[in-house]
């Protein structure tokens, strides 16, 4: 049972999203947009500065009502979903957890203002495995140089700077990773195209590109070779954030599906009337709480500071799927007029929730971590 507060915060965020994202969304997604004319009103509602404190500008709230406000934008815009979690997980948290006094003062109250910040981890050859990092960072002089490129980063040609990692020798043998915070105007920092993609298409996604990047020493994020360490904690966040997203599209393919199984009138009656949908409909219904409760338990056990890698990987897990099969149980439900753009948005969420199963860490390396948590356990024991 939610406490007062967060049913109020949930309700307050219900009534924003729907006021000022849900009319604009299927506009976002058929022009591949960016959600420009929502920047300020998601500004002035604190969402860019959910996970910010106040000396530096924020509007800092626990983590189950920041994920509540991913879900709730996500129910009716997955492009603004992942638009927030990207910044306020990958983007605010490692600076907040990471961070030198002089970076959080320098970054931090951008961030909160609305100017996004990046995350890089994943490059051409580099996704699952992470660890095979090729982008180099070396000292020289006063500075480290770049060289490099990341791939599939959410907001790219909008962020105003990117926590990128590097390995930071030129020894093939040595696998040592480290953080950057690198600047969108430094010379050498370079935005490749915007991707067109199957779905969250309000959403920018483009390749970063690193040619003889100088990155002042202070820019350093955490300790040198601990950044595969780092964005390891970071996703445990981030597979929060990215399970709340599903969980929104999932209750917003089951909003439509519901509606439309009561209004929809086959033989004299309407098609919730058969046992058939209503079967269904209740399966979607009874998943997506599933997903609900394993979420917000998660994040109670983050805030008290309980180790929760396996929960969020749990939950990334379950939400993404449960969520991809409410919305391909949605357009079964809606039928033909489900398959095409227009008055009903579930080919929209079915377009776009496929990205949970994909981002931050596919379904497949979920249930690694997993497996290999629950061994390490097993030999504590």
């Amino acid at each position: 049972m939610l406490e007062k507060k967060h049913l109020e915060f949930r309700e307050k965020i219900r009534a924003f999203c729907l006021e000022k994202i849900a009319p604009v969304a299927a506009t976002l997604d058929e022009e591949q947009r960016f959600l420009e004319e929502n920047m300020v009103p998601l500004t002035e509602m604190g969402l860019f500065a959910c996970l910010v404190p106040e000396k530096y500008g924020g509007r800092e709230i626990d983590t189950l009502s920041y994920i509540i406000s991913v879900e709730e934008a996500s129910r009716v815009c997955g492009s603004t979903g992942i638009t927030l979690a990207a910044h306020n997980s990958l983007g605010c948290y490692p600076i907040m957890k990471f961070g030198t006094e002089e970076q959080k003062q320098k970054y931090l109250p951008r961030a909160a203002n609305g100017e996004l910040l990046a995350f890089g981890l994943s490059e051409p050859d580099a996704g699952s495995d992470a660890g095979g990092t090729r982008t180099v960072a070396l000292k020289k002089d006063d500075h480290w140089l770049m060289n490099g490129s990341k791939c599939w980063i959410t907001s790219a040609t909008r962020a105003f700077a990117t926590l990128a990692t590097a390995k930071t020798t030129d020894d093939p043998n040595d696998k040592a990773i480290t953080c950057f915070i690198v600047e969108k105007d430094w010379d050498g920092y370079a935005v490749g195209k915007k991707e067109n993609k199957l779905g969250l298409r309000g959403s920018d996604t483009a390749f970063l590109h690193f040619d003889d990047l100088k990155i002042p020493f202070e820019n350093q994020l955490g300790e040198i070779g601990e950044g595969f360490k780092l964005a390891l904690i970071t996703l445990d966040g981030g597979r929060l954030s990215i399970g709340a997203m599903a969980l929104g599209l999932g209750q917003g393919a089951l909003d439509i599906a519901l509606k439309y199984a009561a209004e929809r009138h086959q033989f004299g009656k309407p098609i919730v009337a058969n046992q058939g949908i209503q079967h269904r409909l209740a399966d979607m219904a009874t998943e997506i709480q599933a997903a609900r409760l394993m979420i917000y338990e998660a994040c109670l056990m983050k805030d008290a500071g309980v180790p929760f890698s396996r929960q969020s990987a749990m939950c990334k897990l379950y939400a993404s799927e449960v969520a991809t099969r409410t919305a391909a149980s949605a357009l079964t439900v809606l039928g033909a007029i489900g398959y095409l753009t227009g008055p009903y948005e579930a080919e929209r969420i079915w377009r776009d929730v496929k990205l949970c199963e994909i981002g931050e860490g596919t379904s497949e390396i979920q249930r690694l971590v997993i497996a290999r948590d629950m061994l390490k356990t097993m030999k504590t024991v």
